[in-house]
């Protein structure tokens, strides 16, 4: 019998173990895998873009695979685009070009989209998540985390007094998706957070919150009456 609950307690004791040291060991590799995974991929994705088509149109039918040698040409070909458009006449050429592609009904679109998207990722611009906010969502007394996008502008903010807010406010635990909210500015109420502290925070539901710092605005707090309380006018008669 002594054996038996000898050999119970041993058995408990190594399940214990081994899920904590799995555990241990899944949030040690995992992020680091996943990091890796990605970098690999587009590096991966870089080589196979350019230069093996380039080698191709030379006569090179099998032209041989150099890691990194892909990734660093495409890289020099998207740094030469930049100089063009931005020191010689590629700018015109691109005006040309999108004038050219707004005449197409879906291509227009999805070119406007795509290039608004990429402005709002790699330049400091109004369009770009500039402000970490606390909105009132979806009731008045619970908060949400959302990020400001600008002023409200055109028919969107003729249609109310109020000036407007552009607001995103993200979904757990997939940050990219959301809804798009129109919030009167003096029910934005700015954290001092920043953005990408503000992704971690709504991607880990909270798990992972970031350490409080000085000079962060206290929300308005409710004014709670006591039912007991009542007016002068009242206890005087």
């Amino acid at each position: 019998m002594v054996a038996q609950r000898a050999q119970r307690g041993w058995v408990k004791a190594t399940r214990e173990a081994l899920r904590v040291y799995f555990t241990a060991g899944i949030l040690a590799f995992a992020p680091l895998g996943i990091t890796i995974w990605a970098i690999s991929w587009i590096i991966q994705r870089l080589d196979n873009l350019l230069l093996p088509r380039v080698l191709t149109w030379f006569g090179l039918e099998d032209p041989p695979r150099l890691p990194f040698v892909g990734a660093l040409f495409t890289f020099l070909v998207i740094l030469l685009m930049g100089v063009i458009a931005r020191h010689l006449f590629g700018g015109q050429i691109v005006r040309v070009w999108e004038r050219l592609l707004s005449r197409v009904p879906v291509a227009g679109n999805l070119y406007a989209g795509v290039k608004q998207l990429f402005e709002a990722i790699f330049q400091r611009s109004e369009t770009r998540f500039n402000r970490v906010v606390l909105i009132e969502y979806p009731r008045r007394g619970i908060y949400a985390i959302a990020f400001t996008t600008g002023a409200a502008r055109g028919i969107v903010q003729e249609m109310t007094e109020k000036h407007m807010i552009n607001c995103f406010l993200p979904t757990t635990p997939n940050p990219t998706s959301g809804f798009y909210l129109l919030v009167p500015e003096d029910e934005v109420h700015e954290v001092d957070l920043t953005v990408e502290d503000a992704f971690k925070l709504v991607m880990s539901a909270g798990l992972v919150s970031p350490g409080e710092r000085a000079g962060a605005r206290q929300l308005p707090m409710p004014v709670e009456v006591p039912e007991t309380a009542v007016s002068p006018a009242a206890s005087s008669k």
